[in-house]
Parts: C-alpha cells; structure tokens; sequence
C-alpha cells in the first residue's frame, strides 16, 4: 500500500488520524461501523491500558476501547503527514485532507490467486505492465510478486502469489498462500481459473469461498473454451458462486479491462456485485460445522480476520495453523475435543479419512454448479499433441531427443554467443586505452582502467552467451517440454532417490543456482527439497562458463566442445553420487509419489521470450554494477597496496637506468623496459595483500598443482564465479579487462613458468582447475538462497561439501592424469 497508511493500532497515545477503511468479518465489522469507525472520520488516541492492550480511542465525541488486534484490522492516515505548509499554502487544511483521504481510500490490494499453468503471471505482467516470468510448468513463480499500477483514478498494488492448487498445508505453495490471505488481508482476492480446465481449477475456488473474502474470478483462456465449442452461463455461475466472473485471454490481454473494472466494483462494495455464499457439504459435514462454530466465543476473542464458519471447517479439517492461530484461546481444547469427535463421527459414517471426505465434497458442489452452468462441446482429440507426445515421450526416443535438445542448447550458446563478445572486447579495451591517456599516472587511473571498468569488462562479454542460454529454458517452460522432461527423467531421478520434479531445478541451476533452489519449492516432501538444493550447485551455471571458455581456449582449441562436455557432464555424475549418498545417509527412506500435471502444449509467444531473455540480461548488468564491480576493485586494491616497496623501487632504478642507457636503440629500450616492468609487477603482486593471501592458502592448493594466483582467484569466486576471469588478470598482470578471447591473458597462463623453469599451467592443471570451479561452493547469491530455503546448518554443510569434493576433484585429475599424461 502507499507509505502513508497503517493500522489504527500503530498510531500513539495523543495522535489523531483519519479512517480509511475497515477489514474484517462479520459483526465486528458492522459494530465498529456503527460506533463512528468510518471513512473520513478522525480519531483521537485516548490512552493505552496498563497492559498496553486494549487501547482507548476518541471518535464522534464518544470513547470506545479496541483490542489491539482489532484496532489493526482499521487503516488509517495519520492527521499531522497533511498539516504541512506545502498543502495549507495550496488550500485550506480541510480541502487537503480531504483529497488526500480520498486518494488513500482508492488504494486497494489484490492478491492474485490460481493453479499453476492457468495464465496467473501472464494476467499480472499485463495488468501491472511489469515482467516477470512466464512458465508452464507447477511452480514458475516461487515467491509473490508485487505490482503497483492505476486504472481510473484507483491505486491498485496487485500481488501475485505462487500457482497452486490448494490452500491446505500440504506443499509450501500451499502454506505461503494461505499465510498471506491471513496475515495480510488483501482487500480483493482474485482467482484467475483456466477455462478449458475448470473442475480442477474451481477446487482451489471453494477453498477461497470458505473464506468470506470479497472475489471476483478472471475466467482466462476463454478462447480456448470457445474454440472447443463449448458455452458457458457466466451469470448463472457468477450467481452460485456469489461474485463477479470476467471471461480473459491474459496473452492478449482481451478482457483485462473489464475485469479490473469488477475489481474496484468489488472494492467499493457496490451493491448487487457480490453476495456470500456457503459451500454446502452435506447434511452430516454441516452438522458439525455448526455444532463447532457454535463453541466458537462471540465477544471478540476469536481472531476477527477470519470468518467464523471458516475456523470451524479448519478446525474440523484438523489444520495446523488454525490451531495455531487460536493458541491463546482459553477455550481452544474445548473446540479442538469437539472437532475431534465429528472428524472419528464422518470417518466411521463415510470409511474414509477426512480430507478425502472434504475434497470429494468441494468436488461434488463444484460438479452440481458446473451441470447447472456448462455444457461441453464435442470433444476433440488434439491430434498434434498426441503425435508430439507420442514423439517426444516415446520409450526410446524420449530420452535421445532430450539429449539432443540440451546438445542443441549448449552448442548454440557457446558458438552464437561468441560472435558479440569480440565487440563488447573492443568497446571496453578502447574506453580503458582512452581513459589511460587521459588519467594522470597514479592510483585513481589504475582504479579506475584496472580495477573498475577492466573488471567489469571482463565478465560482461559473456552476456550474449548468458542471454543465449536463457532464451532456451525460457522455450522450454513457456512450450511445455519442461514438465515432459522431468516426466521422462523421473525413472533416472528416482534411482537417484529423488523426484522426477527435482529434474525442473536441475535444468534451471544450468543457467542459475539461485532461482534453481528456489524452484525447489515445487517439491512436496522436504526430503526432496534438501537433497535436491544440495546438489543443483554441481550444475554448471552460466557464472561459471566464462572460466571454462578461458581455458578451453587456452589449452584445448581443438577439442572445445567435447571439454565442455566433459565439464558440465563430471557435474552431473557428482551430483548423482551426492543425491545418492545423502539419501542413503542423511535422511530416512521417505519418498513422495510422482504426481505432476502435464500442461497442454501451447506455442510461445515471442514478447514472452524476449522479455525474460531481457529481464535476465539486466540482471546480470545490475550484477556486473554491483557485485562484479565491487569484487573488482577489492581485489585490484588487494594487490595494489603495500605499494611502492623496496623491491619494487629496486626495478624503477633499474628502469631510469636503462633509459639513461644511450648505447641501447630505442627497440632494446623497449623491450628491456617491458621486461622490467613485468617483473616489477609480479614482485608487486606476490608483495602485496592479495599475495600474502594467497601464499597463506597455497599449501592446501598445492597438492593440485594449483600455484597462489590460482588459489587467490578462486577464493574471489564466492562473490561471483565471474569474478576469476578478472582477478586472474589483476594477478597475472595483464589487466582485469582481459576476457577468455584475450590474447594477452591466454598469453600469460601458457607462459606462467613456476621456479624451477616448468610450466604452471599444462592441459591437466588447467582441466584440474575448471574441476575445482565446477565442483566447489557456490557464489554469495546462492548460499543466501540456501540459507533460507533450507537453514544455516545445510548452508555451512553445501560449503564444506562442496570444497572437499572440488578438491578431491581436482587432486585425483591431476594425480591420476599424470600417471597417463606423464
């Protein structure tokens, strides 16, 4: 909402402010309506009691006192945020309040609310004008969304929660989106059902009804419904439902307008738009409800934002976080006695557990509702999904082509994605030349060519590359083929001890890790959830590649695309073993059966391709301005400082005399100088912070023919895997704006020479080293994604993991490889 409207409840003792609107249920909402609490009236805080709860208030000249549970329920504005000399110089104190009341009144929440696949988030991105993904399969949108935008005077902040298919406690979907109805009270719920699967959907529908919060349903992809030519009696549905049904197309935004309409109708509590309607569950379910909701208290103690009727079919549900909500209850055992009683009296009369018995009920209104309103077209077999299906999840040619789809992907994005990068090379080494020559020599010039712009240009070359790769997964969710691909890999996943859907995060961790662990909240059971968060970090990432694509060209130009291969293939391996061990280990044999809907197949628009591949290619800018820049610098400044030390004063004397040298041509000046000046930076790298660093950690790099630059770089890696490139070319004295396609860096790794005149870097180190990069802990992002996913505890445990296998990587790679290679 807008920054200027709390809670009467935030407001202190002595304040006046100005109501807004009431929420709430029922009676408390007509009492307090009743007692002057309206829009536009001023309220005086009296004085809290001595417990601080309940809180005395002043309006209409009487005194009323509210708890301060309910006080929050009331929003309002406070008096003195319009007393300021700006707004009484316009006009008169009064006429600004008022308008300003007026214009917090026409604020309102949405919370967008659907089954996955149903045109949630397509609806959200053209109501709100934002971007955010776009999916098709359970799960794309993994957290709310919020967007602000206006239609007809009216502030709508819109928010677009996770797609499911419930709101009981099963998944966390479930539980998020039942949390945010109740702890945030959004003003409208709309519930956005796809047409052409509406018994399913309008499941989700019932729950929402037994919440007794103003609806209005978006009825999306209502073209498809006619296309089936099947019809459809909205006012009749609209009247059994009890609130206003808008027919859409989200893709194309028919319908949108309309139904915003019927969200601020619903808002402004216009009479006739909307009437409350209970689901009927049969005589012996109804029974109980009232026998339970009659325990219920009356004098204000039961929670007001929640309906009365609907605490008792919770509590009679057995939900857990009812029973939470009523904890400090005096009389919650006496209710929770009661709906114990009527759960063992529905289980003996219908023999089945009861949520079964509630789930076949919702089913059997829904069903009632839609014979009264629907009546299908003839059914049509959709002949090209068949014949897709029937190719692309065939028993033999399923998992080839899958093969063949992720080959595809990764070829085109390293040798498409190269085409740019030459540009972007050439755009950043002449902006560093030029500013060079226009810089002073000294410490802000080498800040600013080495430390800022060398930094960040070395990594942002790879943002073709990274756009490429995205517009791939992008294809694969918004088509369908992504829950295909986990339904095929779902025999491989389960072998591994996992869920086929832990296959959809492994696939996303290919571009990055931390919406991959995010992802992994589409998996029911815990079990699943943790293992497969542990081990999306072993699929490569795209942060990742530009250090690969530095040594594959460096050491192994004949053989790029198998390398990588091998690369990306090794991770996959380690991440089977590890899902494998942990399951054997760490946590008990509990697996969660295999159920995930199959989208139908759907054509991807190009706007919904090109905004994702756009909004990742800013994020990755935003990084390169904020992580990458910052680990730049500090690294340049690791190694800039101690600067000017007796050793490298020894090489500017040495300099000065070679210049004064008249017996040398001005080419021997040249190249003895060059010769000097590089020498002159090594002892200032190895002299400096960065190189006390690194020869600190050497011993324990050592074993893997890894050399302190390279034990410093990887170090630099955990603010952004990106960040090696350039802090190897701070450390090899080359400049960070060297990039995998520099000559200059791919130079000074083959001409890196250790003490005794051997080459540091050899095709088995430089494999080696991209083993430790694939395998070690990921960046600072993800480890905060894994933090809260899953807890400090398996944080610390993924990085201490993830450090001994990279290095027990690497150091059987070198150790065994030299025993072949020689």
């Amino acid at each position: 909402m807008t920054e200027n409207k709390i809670s009467l409840a935030d407001m202190h003792t002595g304040q006046d402010c100005v109501v807004v609107s009431v929420h709430g249920h029922g009676g408390f909402v007509h009492r307090v309506r009743e007692l002057g609490f309206v829009r536009g009236e001023k309220v005086h805080v009296v004085r809290n009691a001595p417990l601080r709860d309940p809180i005395e208030y002043e309006v209409m000249s009487n005194h009323v006192s509210l708890r301060r549970a309910e006080a929050a329920l009331i929003e309002v504005v406070r008096l003195e945020d319009y007393q300021g000399e700006d707004a009484v110089s316009r006009r008169t104190f009064i006429e600004e309040m008022n308008r300003k009341i007026c214009e917090q009144s026409h604020t309102f929440r949405v919370a967008l609310v659907g089954n996955p696949n149903c045109g949630k988030t397509s609806f959200f991105n053209h109501a709100t004008g934002l971007r955010e993904q776009v999916g098709n399969y359970s799960g794309v949108t993994v957290d709310s969304k919020t967007g602000v935008f206006h239609h007809k005077g009216y502030t709508i902040e819109m928010v677009d929660l996770p797609g499911t298919y419930s709101i009981t406690e099963y998944t966390p979907e479930e539980r998020y989106v039942r949390s945010y109805l109740t702890e945030h009270q959004p003003d409208v719920i709309l519930n956005i059902v796809d047409a052409s699967n509406m018994e399913r959907n309008l499941y989700l529908t019932t729950q929402l009804i037994d919440r007794n919060q103003p609806m209005v349903m978006g009825l999306n992809m209502y073209d498809e419904l006619e296309k089936s030519g099947s019809t459809l009696d909205l006012q009749q549905l609209s009247r059994l439902l009890g609130f206003p049904i808008v027919p859409t197309v989200a893709l194309t935004g028919k319908g949108i307008d309309n139904l915003l309409d019927r969200l601020i109708d619903v808002f402004e509590q216009k009479q006739g738009i909307s009437r409350h309607v209970h689901i009927y569950y049969g005589d012996s379910i109804e029974r109980a409800i009232s026998d339970i909701k009659s325990k219920l208290p009356t004098d204000g103690d039961v929670p007001q934002k929640q309906a009365p009727r609907y605490i008792a079919l919770n509590l009679l549900e057995n939900s857990q976080d009812v029973r939470q909500m009523l904890k400090d209850l005096p009389q919650l055992p006496q209710l929770e006695e009661r709906a114990a009683y009527w759960r063992q009296q529905l289980e003996r009369e219908f023999s089945e557990p009861i949520d079964q018995i509630m789930a076949e009920s919702r089913y059997a209104f829904v069903r009632g509702a839609l014979e009264e309103t629907f009546k299908p077209g003839k059914e049509k077999i959709n002949h090209k999904a068949y014949v897709l299906d029937r190719w692309l999840t065939n028993r033999w040619l399923g998992l080839p082509l899958l093969a063949l789809f992720l080959w595809v992907m990764f070829q085109t994005t390293f040798t498409l994605g190269a085409y740019p990068q030459d540009w972007i090379d050439l755009g950043f080494t002449w902006l560093g030349h030029e500013l060079g020559q226009l810089l002073p020599e000294g410490m802000l010039r080498d800040l600013i060519v080495d430390g800022a712009i060398a930094g960040v240009g070395s990594v942002i070359v790879f943002l073709p590359q990274i756009v490429l790769l995205f517009f791939f997964i992008s294809l694969l969710e918004d088509t369908g083929y992504m829950a295909r691909a986990a339904f095929i890999m779902d025999r491989i996943m389960h072998r591994m001890g996992l869920h086929g859907k832990s296959f959809i995060p492994y696939l996303i961790g290919f571009g990055c890790g931390v919406p991959a662990i995010m992802a992994t909240r589409t998996l029911a059971n815990r079990r699943d959830r943790i293992i497969t968060m542990l081990t999306v970090p072993f699929m490569s990432c795209s942060a990742r590649l530009p250090v690969y694509l530095l040594f594959v060209s460096a050491f192994f130009s004949r053989h790029q695309g198998l390398i990588l291969l091998s690369i990306y293939a090794v991770g996959i391996v380690v991440a089977i073993l590890t899902a494998l061990l942990l399951s054997k280990t760490c946590f008990a044999k509990e697996e969660a059966p295999f159920v995930m809907e199959l989208p139908p197949y759907r054509m991807p628009t190009l706007r919904n391709i090109l905004v994702h591949m756009w909004e990742k290619a800013v994020f990755y800018l935003k990084k390169m301005g904020t992580v990458i820049l910052v680990g730049s610098v500090i690294v340049w400044a690791l190694g800039y400082f101690p600067h000017h030390t007796d050793a490298t004063r020894a090489y500017d004397r040495q300099m000065e005399q070679v210049s004064a040298n008249a017996s040398l041509t001005p080419a021997q000046k040249q190249d003895m100088l060059s010769q000097l000046s590089v020498k002159q930076q090594a002892v200032q790298a190895e002299g400096s912070y960065i190189g006390r660093i690194g020869h600190f950690i050497e011993p324990a790099v050592a074993p893997l023919g890894f050399n302190w630059q390279m034990g410093v770089s990887l170090l630099t890696g955990l603010a952004a895997k990106e960040i090696i490139v350039s802090s190897m070319g701070v450390l090899y004295q080359v400049g960070a704006g060297a990039d995998e396609n520099s000559d200059k860096l791919i130079t000074a790794l083959q001409e890196q020479k250790r003490p005794d005149g051997t080459a540091v870097f050899t095709p088995l180190v430089a494999y080696a080293f991209m083993i430790f990069v694939l395998l070690y802990y990921p960046c600072i992002a993800a480890l905060t994604a894994l933090r809260k996913e899953a807890g400090s505890g398996w944080m610390w445990f993924c990085v201490g993991y993830t450090l001994l296998v990279a290095w027990i990587g690497a150091f059987l790679v070198y150790h065994v490889g030299s025993l072949f290679v020689g």
